[in-house]
């Protein structure tokens, strides 16, 4: 009973969350993105980070283009997901990317990078709970990779354009849990 009370409060938060997204990504989220980007790139010298998984946004999410495009004059690692079943593994980012059946933008595959450690991950976030878990877009491919390879992820940092925070737990203990939270 408790289980279905609180994926019942998790789908209504992520409702709410999505709304708030959505709004927070029209006017001022250019913005909102360099904000991020900024404190992104500041935590990643400081860190001394060289392998580094990110994502490859969509309208809702932080756009890390211009974070990517700097992260690569400097020859740093760069990682991405591309989706393979319920779940994705995580390839070099590379040219030229293609849009996949969701409208995601990917790299051809490529070599994986084979339990390689990664300094940070990067992870985009719909909303979070007290517990500092993720809520993300409910299909589980995060949760289903960091299952698998946390042990190979230093440091996780969840970023979004609005931090919709909630005070109770809803999420479960096997979704992903933040190192550090950026928001603008």
């Amino acid at each position: 009973m408790e289980v279905i009370q609180r994926d019942m409060k998790k789908k209504h938060f992520r409702t709410h969350c999505l709304k708030r997204l959505k709004k927070a990504s029209g006017i001022g989220s250019y913005k909102k993105d360099k904000v991020v980007s900024q404190r992104l790139y500041q935590l990643i010298v400081q860190s001394h980070a060289q392998k580094i998984m990110l994502y490859l946004p969509l309208k809702t999410e932080i756009n890390l283009y211009p974070l990517i495009k700097q992260l690569r004059k400097e020859k740093r690692e760069l990682y991405v997901p591309i989706m393979e079943g319920k779940s994705f593994r995580v390839v070099k980012y590379r040219y030229p990317l293609e849009k996949n059946r969701f409208g995601i933008k990917e790299p051809k595959d490529s070599r994986q990078y084979r339990n390689k450690k990664l300094d940070i991950a990067i992870v985009p976030i719909v909303g979070v709970d007290i517990t500092h878990r993720r809520v993300g877009f409910g299909k589980g491919m995060y949760d289903r990779f960091f299952e698998k390879e946390i042990k190979n992820i230093n440091k996780t940092v969840f970023v979004a354009r609005e931090l919709c925070y909630s005070k109770e737990i809803v999420t479960d203990d096997y979704d992903v849990k933040a190192d550090i939270i950026i928001v603008p």
